[in-house]
């Protein structure tokens, strides 16, 4: 069985309320499954993405829909279709159930130790699964969410809302923010995902009362399944001889639209996502993150993993933020570049000071040869540093 596929073009954060009618409709199958988009994107880049996954119909940002020719139905149980995030060339399309996204939701309600009336703010773009997820979490519950077009300590302050969930430059501009704190500290758990949240970061935002949760997933798995570096509920992971993490449970996708499934048999039976980070397993079970497989770096033979240098450098006097990112080397094959956000602009770490720093807790290859200062770090809609856009501006 079969069901039609409707883009939904969302007016940017500001815009959320208008993905809940069709959110809900999808996930309960009163409605059609649907592909949400951001309505600022360039119109021919909308209608390359809704060409790709076969959206035969679009629903504009005033509520009036659209057939379009040539749509392509779905599986009856997709209900909703996610781009992968990339800014250039047609993104994998995630397909999520309702049953999915519901068991991600109710589980995370269960882990933030959400009550009844409890209300989610909207902060983040729900085209993404981050945002989306948001949304889900407040239909589960059965209570409206807030939006909030920008994360703002007075928007946080008078939203009267209980959880939030933010993107880790979110809670830096908060914490920089001198109301930001205390605006934070009134929500009963601060969700923050997406990319690595520097520990200095976190130790503040702790420090000051912030009931912050770290969360590791994509969108493969209906957004974050491990908070803390504790999986959620029915949700298993393990780490494969590879290195890399396999998640297991009732959060997973059905599949890449249009492609065969990526989706493996588990050691119980079931489906399998093998991931591309690296991590390991804990004896007690807490999962812990080196970095993505695909960003190695490859330095005279020696294999570095970013993520593991660039959260060694988050933990470096003066450092605010940083990342990690090869960079083509005539002797080397690749050089490892630190690029940096400094604490203090006017006092910024140097190089010899960053490589004492991961010499003392990594191998020396290990290293960063190439120090590049930043005042802030690129960033992608969906709250990752943009990497390409770091490697372009090298």
């Amino acid at each position: 069985m079969t069901r039609p596929l409707h883009a939904v073009l969302v007016p940017g954060v500001a815009g959320a309320a208008s993905l809940i009618e069709p959110l809900s409709a999808a996930l309960d199958g009163t409605g059609p499954a649907i592909l949400p988009l951001d309505a600022g994107l360039p119109e021919a880049r909308r209608e390359e993405l809704m060409d790709a996954f076969g959206a035969g119909a679009v629903r504009g940002s005033d509520g009036e829909t659209t057939i379009r020719s040539g749509g392509k139905e779905v599986g009856a149980s997709t209900a909703v279709i996610i781009g992968t995030s990339g800014s250039t060339g047609t993104p994998k399309g995630v397909e999520l159930s309702a049953r999915a996204l519901l068991s991600s939701a109710r589980a995370s309600l269960a882990r933030c130790g959400a009550a009844d009336g409890d209300r989610w703010l909207v902060c983040l773009p729900v085209t993404h699964v981050a945002g989306l997820q948001v949304l889900v979490r407040s239909l589960a519950a059965g209570t409206g969410p807030v939006i909030a077009p920008e994360a703002s300590a007075a928007a946080l302050a008078e939203s009267g809302c209980a959880h939030v969930s933010i993107v880790p430059t979110q809670l830096q501009r908060l914490m920089d923010d001198p109301a930001g704190p205390a605006a934070l500290a009134k929500f009963t758990s601060v969700l923050v995902g997406a990319a690595a949240t520097p520990p200095a970061l976190l130790d503040a935002a702790r420090a000051a009362g912030v009931p912050v949760m770290t969360t590791y997933g994509m969108s493969e798995t209906c957004g974050g399944c491990v908070y803390d570096g504790v999986p959620l509920d029915g949700v298993t992971v393990r780490s494969g001889d590879d290195g890399r993490l396999r998640i297991s449970g009732p959060v997973l996708m059905n599949g890449y639209h249009g492609q065969p499934s990526p989706l493996s048999v588990s050691p119980d039976g079931g489906g399998e996502f093998v991931t591309s980070d690296l991590g390991h397993v804990t004896g007690d079970g807490r999962v812990v993150l080196r970095g993505r497989a695909d960003d190695v770096i490859n330095t005279g033979g020696h294999k570095v993993v970013p993520g593991e240098v660039s959260g060694v450098l988050a933990t470096c006097p003066g450092v605010k933020d940083a990342v990690v990112i090869g960079r083509p080397d005539p002797e080397w094959g690749e050089r490892v570049v630190a690029v940096v956000v400094p604490a203090d602009p006017s006092q910024p770490p140097v190089l010899e000071l960053l490589r004492n720093h991961v010499r003392e807790r990594l191998p020396r290859y290990a290293c960063p040869s190439e120090l590049v200062l930043t005042e802030s770090m690129p960033v992608l809609p969906s709250g990752k540093p943009d990497l390409a856009a770091l490697r372009q501006a090298l």
